[in-house]
């Protein structure tokens, strides 16, 4: 099978792609180049941020509703566009006698059209040496890419079935979302870039985040034992309230709590502190991808400089699911911040 085929190939195992289902469908310019909108930030506040479409990002847009007119089967629940991608939702009501994805590949074969003839159309722009670049200014529209690229939109789109409890309540709220989450990164750019080369306890590691949190005066880990889960399965809970109490009174005292947060209990804590707002450390068993930025509850913690998340890992597309190796190591150095200081 060929790379461009593998490529295509996103369905997990057992899916239906015919029948009845919800879709998370993001459609990305190659090149990152701005060419669908500009993002406008009304006095600065990200939450009155929007995207203004160019002709390009409204054919993008329109092609989604002709998608629809031509299979009625197809809804749109939600969709975002962005300077550089588009996000849609989409829902099939009915079984198809095609598959969604020989939908979504005739929506990206019509939207390719339109970025065909865009390209067309700025060429001679280009020639005479400047465009609008889509974040209110004039630049050059191929300042770092050598040339325009054409086609536009040389890649397929992404297409990811939703199928657990509770995923499409979060991907509306994700897609619903995404102009003021790129308004806070622009508006604070700090806390969201990555950073290179951290050093702690050893180790090395990137990280995005609020940095100045490793200049803390005291640190512990949170790290649920097994012998305390399995205490409580069998009607002692009592050590494991306690302990997790005793974390979040930790962080209330002015600890910074340090953990990959992995069990379910883990993850309580660092609800809790998102909640109450304390910062805490959070180390993550992948790295961190050109443009990365956390979601939801995080998202806004990283804005407001509650949180680090550190890797000691470079960034793999790859990885879905995290490893007892990976659990171990990374519960290790949690450990050695707290002996760190």
């Amino acid at each position: 099978m060929s790379t461009k085929d593998e490529q295509w190939h996103w369905q997990e195992p057992g899916t239906a792609w015919r029948g009845v289902g919800v879709y998370h469908v993001t459609l990305t310019v190659p090149s990152r180049e701005a060419l669908l909108g500009r993002l406008v930030i009304p006095d600065d506040d990200p939450r009155q941020a929007h995207v203004e479409r160019t002709a390009l990002g409204e054919a993008v847009v329109n092609e989604l509703f002709v998608m629809c007119r031509h299979y009625p089967e197809v809804r749109i629940l939600q969709f975002c566009l962005m300077p550089d991608h588009l996000h849609a939702v989409i829902q099939v009501t009915r079984t198809m006698e095609t598959s969604i994805r020989s939908v979504i590949r005739g929506y990206w074969q019509g939207v390719k059209k339109h970025g065909r003839a865009f390209s067309s159309a700025v060429a001679p722009e280009l020639n005479s040496g400047t465009m609008n670049e889509g974040h209110g200014n004039t630049a050059t529209m191929n300042e770092g890419h050598g040339s325009f690229p054409f086609p536009v939109f040389t890649e397929r789109p992404f297409i990811r079935p939703l199928s657990r409890r509770g995923q499409l309540k979060a991907m509306i709220r994700y897609v619903q979302m995404n102009p003021q989450r790129l308004a806070t990164k622009r508006l604070m750019p700090g806390f969201f870039r990555v950073q290179k080369g951290i050093e702690m306890a050893g180790h090395s590691y990137d990280g995005v985040g609020n940095v100045a949190l490793l200049q803390a005066e005291r640190y512990a880990p949170v790290h649920v034992r097994r012998v305390m889960v399995e205490a409580a399965a069998h009607g002692d809970s009592q050590p494991l309230r306690d302990y997790m109490n005793g974390c979040v009174l930790a962080a209330r005292g002015g600890c910074v709590m340090v953990s990959p947060f992995i069990s379910p209990d883990e993850k309580r804590v660092m609800n809790v502190l998102v909640e109450e707002q304390h910062p805490f450390i959070l180390l993550a068993d992948n790295g961190f991808h050109d443009y990365y930025k956390p979601t939801d509850a995080l998202f806004d913690a990283c804005a407001t400089g509650r949180v680090l998340i550190l890797s000691p890992w470079q960034h793999d597309a790859d990885k879905r699911h995290i490893t007892r190796a990976d659990c171990m190591a990374l519960n290790a150095m949690a450990e050695e911040f707290s002996s760190e200081k």
